[in-house]
């Protein structure tokens, strides 16, 4: 096999993972920044990633529904708390969410301290291995998109605060797993952020900067040996940059 073929067999179902991400984070990344809630990803993320490290401790097989049981239980029970304060404490919410996030990575640490392979985990969960993606995974993950989505488009305004925070947290564990959480941050929030001031086209501009970017950021790992996560995240940023500078304009107040 060519060094080219072998090069695509690892980019192509890395690229897929990265689609199905953008498919499902940028309308719901959309919200986020509208509603101010802009880091209850990191907290939904990092508490789904508690469950699987906590399943992992268990003796749950890795991949196995028990883990994907665990992580969807750990990360709709916080989206059901931080659906509570918001409701209770509006005026301290990001605080509550900080608060979450920050507990949520102690308590992994804590779990991981006897596990010899704690870091490598820690790491995984973090940076993610997109690049390792198994396209076995992919056919599970695209359903679960297609029903994230449909639902979504289905209720929208309709949904309310509750549906909104369980339908996130569903979406949130699936990609935390397939990409990590640095991607599934920026996969929401980037996209959102560059094409905020857009009245039209928003929401396309919005998937051509993510598909884009997981697109630049793989072709730059690889011909660069860089850390293929680390990799999308600048290139989606960089991209970010010149897709604000170039939209529209605010206009002036009188």
């Amino acid at each position: 096999m060519s060094q080219a073929a072998l090069d695509w067999s690892i980019l192509w179902p890395a690229f897929i993972a990265g689609l199905l991400v953008t498919a499902t984070h940028v309308p719901l990344g959309s919200q986020v920044l509208a509603r101010g809630i802009v880091f209850i990803d990191l907290a939904i993320a990092q508490i789904a990633g508690l469950g699987v490290i906590c399943a992992d401790w268990l003796g749950f097989e890795p991949q196995g529904w028990g883990v994907q049981v665990s992580a969807l239980t750990a990360a709709a029970a916080g989206a059901l708390l931080l659906t509570w304060t918001e409701k209770h404490w509006p005026e301290v919410q990001e605080a509550v969410i900080g608060v979450t996030f920050i507990l949520a990575a102690s308590g992994a640490l804590i779990v991981l301290a006897s596990n010899p392979h704690g870091a490598e985990h820690l790491k995984d969960l973090l940076v993610g291995q997109i690049l390792w993606v198994d396209p076995a995974r992919l056919p599970v993950v695209a359903g679960a998109s297609v029903l994230i989505l449909l639902t979504w488009y289905a209720l929208n305004a309709r949904i309310g605060r509750i549906g909104f925070y369980l339908l996130f947290a569903c979406a949130v564990t699936v990609s935390v797993q397939l990409v990590g959480l640095y991607l599934v941050f920026t996969t929401l929030i980037v996209p959102a952020l560059a094409t905020r001031r857009f009245t039209r086209g928003r929401v396309a501009a919005a998937y051509a900067l993510s598909i884009a970017g997981y697109a630049l950021g793989l072709v730059t790992s690889a011909l660069t040996d860089w850390p293929s996560g680390p990799a999308i995240v600048w290139m989606m940023s960089v991209l970010a940059v010149f897709v604000f500078a170039a939209g529209p304009r605010p206009i002036p107040a009188r």
